[in-house]
């Protein structure tokens, strides 16, 4: 298995330097995030053990007990990119570094109380549903920009970019379409110079397509079954775009 891993690593590494070399960009423009949804320890630590150093998960309790098997390793980041229910909040700001999954205001709230509280302030990327599925979280492109002005009053956040889910089972057309929205959503943005906003992150693009989502200028992709395999459950375990607050 560890073998397997360290492969697979190995060829998603190789696409991403071919999508780079395509799009006329350096690789180390691009982050590689292991996202571990349901994988078990001990691949987790074989992929670590194999260089790679960001994790990011989609459960706030999978994240909780995941945390301390991993904290031997200092190297190791997380990050959050799940959505977030907002009575979840005080245990993910515990243990990531960067959250990916921003919403909406009523988050940024609850996260910026808690971080007050803790008298600590976090990364934070602001999700936009660019490929307008109604199963899917997210800001709308045309609410995006008034959605990052509404964070960018709680001095807790750190708004360092955007993300987006490109449309599910879409072809390469309409997936790169997602993406160029967003790249497009941050053009403008940047723009309108909003105080303490950065958004120099685009977090895009996961196993089926981060080649094209690297093309259209990803920062970070998402990849877990390319090197963990694939997994037991469906995607709408870790895409739960059902869910509710439970606050």
């Amino acid at each position: 298995m560890e073998k397997l891993i360290k492969q697979n690593l190995e060829l998603v590494r190789r696409q991403m330097k071919l999508a780079c070399q395509a799009s006329g960009r350096q690789p180390e423009e691009v982050k590689l995030l292991l996202a571990t949804k349901t994988v078990p320890i001990e691949k987790l630590t074989m992929a670590m053990q194999a260089g790679e150093t960001l994790f990011g998960e989609n459960k706030a309790q999978e994240l909780r007990s995941k945390f301390p098997l991993m904290q031997q390793y200092e190297q190791v980041e997380w990050h959050f990119i799940g959505h977030l229910q907002t009575n979840k909040v005080k245990d993910v700001v515990k243990y990531v570094t960067l959250i990916h999954s921003v919403d909406r205001l009523r988050l940024g709230q609850a996260l910026h109380q808690q971080l007050l509280k803790e008298n600590k302030t976090i990364d934070i990327l602001v999700q936009i549903n660019t490929s307008y599925e109604e199963s899917k979280f997210g800001a709308s492109p045309e609410s995006a920009w008034e959605l990052v002005e509404q964070l960018s009053q709680f001095e807790t956040l750190n708004i360092k970019g955007l993300m987006t889910i490109g449309k599910l089972g879409a072809n390469n057309d309409e997936t790169r379409h997602c993406f160029q929205l967003l790249k497009q959503i941050q053009t403008d943005i940047k723009k309108r110079q909003i105080a303490r906003v950065e958004l120099d992150m685009l977090s895009m693009g996961m196993s089926g397509d981060f080649r094209v989502a690297i093309e259209e200028g990803a920062t970070i992709i998402r990849v877990g079954t390319n090197v963990f395999g694939q997994r037991y459950l469906p995607d709408g375990y870790y895409w739960n775009e059902q869910a509710h607050d439970e606050d």
